[in-house]
Order: structure tokens, then C-alpha cells, then sequence
């Protein structure tokens, strides 16, 4: 939520606290004063807030705030955070530093939604959001705490930076500055829970198992659901303990809310709709830089559609994206000069703090100057910073990379011919990562997929060695013909850099799944009729990346990505309520000739 997953995001802020400035710890002691206090929202439910208030009261300050699910510990007024606002530049900068427990969250009153639904147009006070009480809290703020100077930001990575998204409607008018990083955003679309309507199983299970204990009322610590659990090998542990519903059976006996509401709503319906925020970002007044990662297993849709969102509804606002080839959360680290087989030649995170910290005093203190493009842009492979007026760039130049015979991709149009089936087999599933492990590895989001090329139930299509440079900038659209055996399929499409090394690395680029049956729409499911073609139509996540002269582009397609996401049975039918005997193989063809040319659309720059 998201899905940091917490226990990744624990790890990376310490990693973030291995090399801080000297003292940070003693610092914030000596120069702050903490206050603990719970702030009435509208409907009289308190909110649990730890507020760092500068000893030096010769000048004002604004309000940084960061409103979380995941505890703003340490608790007691004698307890002091290492490390005050996004980055170790904040502390010695001094803001009026405030850290929230969401409603229903650890010390906080009231019942936690997931994903708490906006109300646009609230009619009395028993109606609340995350905008609303984001709202109470600065109004509070700004009427108890002294020496501030009437401004505040808000700021927050994963489910904080949907907090901080939710800020944005009828936002406080002290509100000057926002900054969602990988917000999530759409969960049945693109973020967290689901891709493309195919459900995440690995990190749905152990994120909520972290998560979603029941809760009778405030409390520091939360529990994990079952506190048994125990998994050694991700592969093994999920496919045996087989179809969805054994998960509430055997290790949650429905007591973990939030996965059954999932389960209960296995198409974008009224659940899923309520909780997608984007067209709730309208008449935005602050100024937002929204961040996300190249890498990102959790949440790079939110980044780049709550851009999106915001650019599309509000043209004449300062909004801003900052994208570069990090996992989730990562520019909050010490540095970040490689990942995975990746090596940028450079510490990305460096330059974005500073923009950060920029963007900040700019808006809240006046102060310096914010001069950053409308999107701040990591290209990998030419590993460059590159400033553009628009996101995606609109000087692009449209082309289509076809499938074709003989496992080749030809990259502009040519003779198309003959097909490629495979048998996908939900007893054999397509592992995400050739590795083993007892949680979900950020890699495989660049890993070498050499091993599943190697498989008889992934196909591949790759170029000829590139004669010059090619950018791609923008969305990848994947145009796949298709014909089943059965009624449903998943589709895995992978964008990948073949390196011109002593193993052929094929570099993963962008990797994104959908399951079938919601082809022509997310809201209504539609069965596949056996054995005759049909069209797949669906959209990776953006990318920036260039492909070296002497490289090679593969694209390889599969119809299982075990346990990243779940199986499908291959069967049209409700998945979650699926039964082990359900799940059936299915001969998939993937056809690429003139009547049906199955091709992948890029935005390439001349």
C-alpha cells in the first residue's frame, strides 16, 4: 500500500538513516519541542498527531506534514524521530514538523477505510475523507500552534502519498505545496491490488497479513493476522496452498477485512470506482511535485496518473513529475547509483532532495527558487537527467514493432506471417523471477529474463542489433491476436534490452499484465469465444529509456507471472470463488500475420 511493503519501506529509511548528517538524532533534541495531541476532526473522532515545533521562536515557521497508516512512532513526548521531513536536508532547515495516525490507525480514533472514498460534495459534518481531515488538522494547527507562518505542505510516499493526493480536493487554503510520491492511486487499474484487473497476490497476502488485524480501538502496535505464518519459498507456498479462497481458510478465517472485500469485488465496480481518486483532482490550488520510480513494484501507475490526473484537470497549475529508476521510496535513500543489473554512473538521489527541498522553501518559505521543468526525467540506458515541457513528450514519433515469424520483431513494417501457441498450465505457472526467496524481491522489475525465455509457455520476439540509438519516451501499447482453447487468459507482456555481453542479458525494461476477460473493459468482464481471434488491446506504464546502438528489443509474452500475480483458471468465472479442480490448461495462440499484426506501439524520439 502501499505495499512499501511495509517491511521493505522499514529498511529502506534505515538504510535512508546509515549515513545522515552527524548528530541528526541529538539535533532534533536540542532544537525541537515535541507535542503529542489529538485534534477533533468535524465528526468529533480524534486524530492521534506528533508535532516537532523549532525552540527558536525569533522567526515563523510553516507546517510540513505527513499523515500515515503506519504509526508515527515513537510515542511519548520524550521520544524523538531521528530524522525530521523527506530528507536529511529538512531537520536543520526547521519547519513546524507534523506526523498523523490516519483515522482508525494505531493511537487514532475512528474506523479505517481502505482507500477511504472521496465525497466531492459534503452535505454536514458526519461526512469525512482524508480531505476533510487533512483540512481540520491545518485549520487546528494553525490556530494552536504559535510562531507559524500560515503555510503548510504535505508530503508522503506509498499509502502517505495517497494521503497527501486526498489533500488536494478542497484543500485548506494554507495548503501551498503537495507532494505525492508513489500515491497509490487506482487499485484495480494499476496499483497495489490489482494490474490491469489480475490480482497481486503475493502482496496483497503478506501486505495484508501485516496490515489488517482486527482493531477494537486505539493502539500502538498492530498485530499481524496470523502470526503463525511462516514462508520459506514464495513458488512453492502459494501454489500449494492453491485456489484464492484456501487463503481466508487456512490462514485468515476472515478476520483480515480488507482481503475479503478485495475478493468480493473482482471487477471495477462501485467498490473499486469510489477509490479511485483521479477524478476527484480538480479545481487543485497548491502546487504539487509528484515522484515516482522506474522500478517501482508498487505504485509507478499512481505516480504518473496522478500526474496525469492533476495536469489533465488543471491545466494552469504548478504541477510538476519527477521520474527516475527507482523501487518504491528509494530517492529517500542515502544514494542510488545502480539497480538490479542497472548502473547509472551517477547518485540519482542527490539531485532530486535538493529539487525537493527547492520545492519546499519555495512555496512554504519564499525562499530561493524552484525552477525545475514540468517533468524531471531519468532516461535509462543513456542514463541521462532530461528536462521536458510535457509528459508524456509531445514531439514523439509513432512506431510499431511487429511480431513475426521465427521469434522476430521487426521494427518497422515488413512481411507478416505464421503464429506461436503455447500451453499455459496453472500446475506449471510462469515464475516472476528465476530467484527463491520468502517474500516478494524488488528486482524482477529489471531482472534478466533469459530463464523464461528458455520455457515452452513464453514466446519471444526479438530485433535484429540495433544500427543507431532508439529513445522511447511515453506509454507502450501492446496489440496482441489472440486465440484460446478456453474462455479466459492472463497476458504478460515484457519490453526487454538485449546487452550485447557475453550472456545476451535481456534486461528488463517494462513488464505489465491484464487479465483477459476484462479486454474492453475494466467494469464489465467479457468470456473469450474458444478458438477464434481476438483482439488484446492494453497499456504498459510509461518508460524512458533509450536502446544502445549494437543492442537488441525482445518482447516476450506469457500467460502466468507466479505468485506476482494470481492464476487464473482459465475459465470465465469468478476467480475467488474458483475451486483447486477449476484450474485447467490452455493452448494459447499469439498469431502475427498480415490479417492479425500483433505489435507493440512506442513514442520514439528522431
Amino acid at each position: 500500500m502501499k505495499y512499501l511493503f511495509f517491511f521493505c519501506f522499514v529498511i529502506l529509511c534505515l538504510s535512508s538513516l546509515a549515513q545522515p548528517i552527524a548528530g541528526d538524532s541529538a539535533y532534533v533534541r536540542d532544537n525541537y519541542i515535541k507535542k503529542e495531541v489529538r485534534i477533533a476532526m468535524r465528526d468529533g473522532v480524534k486524530l492521534f498527531t506528533s508535532i516537532y515545533i523549532p525552540k527558536d521562536t525569533t522567526q515563523s515557521y510553516p507546517f510540513l506534514i505527513n499523515r500515515t497508516p503506519y504509526s508515527v512512532e515513537p510515542y511519548g513526548e520524550d521520544s524523538y524521530r531521528r530524522r525530521l521531513g523527506p530528507s536529511p536536508l529538512f531537520v536543520r532547515e526547521k519547519y513546524i514538523v507534523v506526523y498523523q495516525d490516519v483515522r482508525g490507525r494505531h493511537e487514532s480514533e475512528g474506523q479505517f477505510k481502505e482507500m477511504t472514498p472521496a465525497i466531492d460534495n459534503k452535505k454536514d459534518s458526519t461526512q469525512v475523507d482524508e480531505s476533510s481531515d487533512t483540512y481540520d488538522t491545518v485549520d487546528w494547527l494553525l490556530k494552536n500552534i504559535s510562531h507559524n507562518n500560515g503555510k503548510a505542505g504535505i508530503y508522503g510516499i506509498s499509502y502517505p502519498g495517497f494521503y497527501a493526493s486526498a489533500s488536494l480536493p478542497s484543500a485548506h487554503p494554507a495548503i501551498k505545496a503537495v507532494s505525492p510520491q508513489a500515491p497509490v492511486t487506482d487499485e484495480f487499474e494499476g496499483d497495489d491490488a490489482n494490474h490491469r484487473g489480475a490480482f497481486f497476490l503475493m502482496d496483497n497476502f503478506s501486505f495484508e497479513n501485516f496490515f489488517d488485524a482486527p482493531r477494537s480501538g486505539p493502539r500502538e502496535e498492530n498485530p499481524p493476522v496470523d502470526s503463525s505464518l511462516n514462508i520459506n519459498d514464495v513458488y512453492d507456498f502459494y501454489l500449494k496452498t492453491g485456489a484464492l479462497h484456501n487463503f481466508n481458510d487456512l490462514y485468515f478465517h476472515n478476520k483480515a477485512r480488507i482481503w475479503n472485500e478485495y475478493l468480493a469485488h473482482a471487477a471495477k465496480d462501485e467498490y473499486w470506482q469510489a477509490r479511485n481518486i483521479r477524478p476527484h483532482l480538480k479545481n487543485v490550488k497548491p502546487a504539487t511535485l509528484v515522484v515516482g520510480g522506474w522500478f517501482d513494484a508498487e505504485d509507478m501507475f499512481g505516480a504518473l496518473n496522478t500526474y496525469k490526473a492533476i495536469e489533465q484537470q488543471n491545466p494552469a497549475n504548478n504541477n510538476y513529475l519527477v521520474m527516475a529508476p527507482w523501487t518504491h521510496g528509494a530517492w529517500e535513500m542515502y544514494k542510488w547509483n545502480h539497480f538490479a543489473g542497472y548502473s547509472f554512473n551517477q547518485d540519482l538521489n542527490a539531485r532530486f532532495q535538493q529539487m525537493e527541498f527547492n520545492f519546499f522553501n519555495y512555496y512554504l518559505k519564499n525562499e530561493g527558487s524552484f525552477d525545475a521543468a514540468e517533468a524531471t526525467i531519468f532516461v535509462t540506458g543513456s542514463n541521462q537527467w532530461e528536462g521536458f515541457a510535457a509528459w508524456p513528450p509531445k514531439e514523439l514519433t509513432h512506431a510499431t514493432w511487429y511480431l513475426n515469424n521465427n521469434h522476430e520483431l521487426l521494427l518497422q513494417q515488413g512481411k507478416l506471417k505464421g503464429k506461436d501457441e503455447y500451453v499455459s498450465d496453472p500446475a506449471n505457472p510462469v515464475p516472476y523471477i528465476n530467484q527463491h526467496s520468502d517474500d516478494r524481491i524488488n528486482e524482477y522489475m529489471a531482472a534478466d529474463q533469459s530463464f523464461a525465455a528458455q520455457r515452452n509457455d513464453v514466446v519471444y520476439y526479438e530485433s535484429s542489433p540495433l544500427q543507431k540509438d532508439i529513445t522511447v519516451l511515453g506509454p507502450i501499447t501492446a496489440n496482441l491476436y489472440v486465440s484460446l482453447s478456453g474462455t479466459d487468459a492472463d497476458f504478460v507482456v515484457k519490453v526487454i534490452d538485449v546487452l550485447p555481453d557475453n550472456n545476451n542479458t535481456q534486461q528488463l525494461v517494462r513488464a505489465e499484465v491484464l487479465r483477459g476477460k476484462f479486454r474492453n473493459s475494466f467494469e464489465k468482464s467479457e468470456p473469450f469465444t474458444p478458438n477464434q481471434s481476438t483482439r488484446v488491446n492494453f497499456q504498459l506504464n510509461d518508460v524512458a529509456h533509450t536502446f544502445l546502438k549494437g543492442h537488441r528489443i525482445m518482447v516476450q509474452v506469457q500467460s502466468s507471472w507466479f505468485p506476482l500475480v494470481d492464476r487464473n483458471p482459465q475459465q470465465f468465472m469468478d476467480i475467488p470463488a474458483a475451486q483447486d479442480s477449476d484450474f485447467k490448461k490452455e493452448r494459447i495462440t499469439i498469431l502475427h500475420d498480415a490479417t492479425h499484426p500483433s505489435a507493440i506501439e512506442v513514442g520514439i524520439r528522431e
